[in-house]
């Protein structure tokens, strides 16, 4: 709703004239909304105390020109009676108006009560579809012609003309109220709808963003604790033999599990509401490979790290998701590896494809398969930047892990 607006009509001298407000045309159209609010709620009280409007008005309108007579107190009732069924059947309703109308001006004087023509046909207008509303405008219309012939001989085109301004009135404002509730349905469906769709856009976001926490803690997990057990592993063996290497490994399960907890904070500090204690450890990039293979030498596999080219320039989601590969080609090498076994990491960086190539050479171990999680977090990667990943064991025996990437190619 528009804010009345002010403005001033200035004389030739420069002098207001006089002040034109716009405040009578909000004031009625908030008047409107309220009454059709009112409408709305109370649909059969409303029908009622139009009735009851309809009724007094043609009374006291007889009543003023001395023309009260039984005969049109029954008319007044008729009209106001089928007046009230106009929700139901507007079409069937204005046709039973027009019949009593047309026997009362047959047998009687017109009165006031013939409004109800009018209302009728705002209904017609208002739910009926466009061939009822030209009907009952033409059968408006007739009566007009024959009203200002009957009644109005000596000047009957200034009644017609009256008459049919009316009736265009009553048209006009079905037809206006009609595309303005179609309108605001319209509003109401497409914000319900909108509302729909941001749910449902939140609702795959979180998904999405919980499937990428779940990837990153099964990377995270799965290879630390693979590099711990096997550690641990090592020291128990080790204690009586070599106490020596038996205290080196301990003190590698005990970085190696801050590490991990370390990684796991700054994955989950997002999930927090207050601000951190202190900073997140930035993303793993492709620098921190030899760490990673370091970390794998020490739990007993032997790591051969070969990178060609530069990976410095490539994009983080890219380093990230290379890390992430060769971490759980090197976890899946620790689980699943028959010892002895030993792994080949080859890096290649060449302009627009970057590859990366996991093998071990351990013999075939019970449960080792290309199904798991482990593979299908890879190849989500894989898939996200527009490449993709290959896992499954070699003809000489061992595991191959290979992926290619096209840095450029995000998938949207």
């Amino acid at each position: 709703m528009s804010t009345p607006t002010i403005s001033l009509r200035e004389s030739p001298t420069g002098r207001p004239l006089a002040r034109v407000s716009s405040w009578p045309t909000a004031m009625i159209q908030r008047l409107g909304e309220r009454a059709e609010r009112v409408v709305a709620a109370h649909p059969r009280l409303s029908d009622l105390a139009l009735a009851a409007i309809v009724a007094l008005a043609a009374v006291a309108g007889l009543w003023s020109q001395g023309r009260l007579s039984q005969r049109q107190l029954a008319f007044t009732a008729a009209l106001c009676l089928i007046l009230l069924l106009r929700r139901r059947q507007p079409l069937l309703v204005f046709a039973a108006l027009a019949a009593v109308a047309a026997l009362q001006w047959l047998i009687a004087d017109p009165q006031l009560g013939d409004a109800a023509l009018l209302i009728a046909l705002y209904g017609v207008a208002l739910r009926g579809n466009l061939a009822e509303l030209v009907l009952g405008a033409s059968v408006l219309e007739a009566g007009a012609v024959i009203a200002a012939a009957k009644w109005a001989p000596s000047d009957p085109v200034k009644i017609w003309i009256g008459l049919s301004a009316l009736g265009l009135a009553a048209a006009v404002l079905g037809v206006t109220v009609r595309q303005r509730r179609a309108l605001l349905a319209s509003l109401h469906e497409r914000a319900a709808r909108l509302e729909y769709e941001r749910d449902q856009e939140g609702r795959l976001a979180a998904a999405a963003e919980r499937n990428r926490i779940a990837r990153e803690m099964h990377d995270i997990i799965a290879h630390n604790l693979s590099v711990m057990i096997a550690l641990a592993d090592g020291a128990g063996y080790a204690i009586d033999a070599s106490p020596a290497q038996a205290t080196a490994a301990a003190e590698q399960i005990s970085a190696t599990g801050r590490d991990a907890l370390t990684e796991m904070r700054r994955l989950l500090g997002i999930l927090r509401d207050g601000a951190l204690e202190q900073p997140l450890r930035p993303q793993p990039r492709v620098a921190e490979l030899e760490l990673l293979a370091d970390r794998v030498r020490a739990a007993g596999v032997p790591v051969e790290l070969a990178i060609d080219g530069d990976p410095g320039g490539l994009p983080e989601g890219v380093q990230l998701a290379l890390f992430r590969v060769a971490q759980e080609a090197l976890t899946n090498t620790l689980k699943h590896a028959a010892r002895p076994a030993s792994a080949r990491l080859t890096l290649t960086c060449d302009g627009e494809r970057v590859e990366l190539d996991a093998t071990d050479t351990g013999g075939p171990a019970p449960g080792r398969h290309g199904g798991g999680r482990g593979i299908n977090g890879m190849r989500e990667r894989a898939l996200a930047y527009g490449g993709e990943l290959q896992a499954g064991p070699r003809p000489e025996g061992g595991w191959r892990v290979y992926m290619r990437l096209r840095p450029g190619g995000e998938r949207r």
